[in-house]
């Protein structure tokens, strides 16, 4: 019933930024960012609560990334600055539709984007 649509991503080198956006339809509370590097399981990275009074983001990218809302456009962002090499994964918007009290798990998700491909060069 939610669709989300993911854009932002692309090749970048080492340092640099980017920003990804996520489109929702329909009712959301939480919405978050996991990713998912080729051969690996798929990992929170960043999530924001209903009211955006909260934030919460994995240690790896605590202070190099942003997770931000705009309620008028159902529109969650992640500003990535600093990017590593490691952080190239595909990156997947997620939406709770329920207020879950915490971010970090896929179970508390109910709806997920199509992915968009990040890739940071050394």
């Amino acid at each position: 019933q939610v669709q989300l649509v993911e854009s932002g991503g692309g090749l970048v080198q080492a340092g640099d930024s980017l920003r990804l956006s996520c489109v929702a339809s329909g009712r959301t509370y939480a919405m978050g960012w996991f990713r998912q590097a080729s051969g690996k399981e798929r990992e929170f990275v960043a999530g924001i609560s209903w009211s955006a009074g909260r934030t919460d983001y994995a240690d790896s990218v605590k202070g190099r990334f942003t997770i931000s809302r705009d309620y008028a456009k159902n529109t969650v962002y992640l500003r990535m600055n600093s990017l590593k090499p490691e952080d190239t994964a595909v990156y997947y918007c997620a939406v709770q539709t329920y207020p879950s009290g915490t971010y970090y798990s896929t179970d508390t998700y109910d709806y997920w984007g199509q992915g968009t491909q990040v890739t940071v060069s050394s």
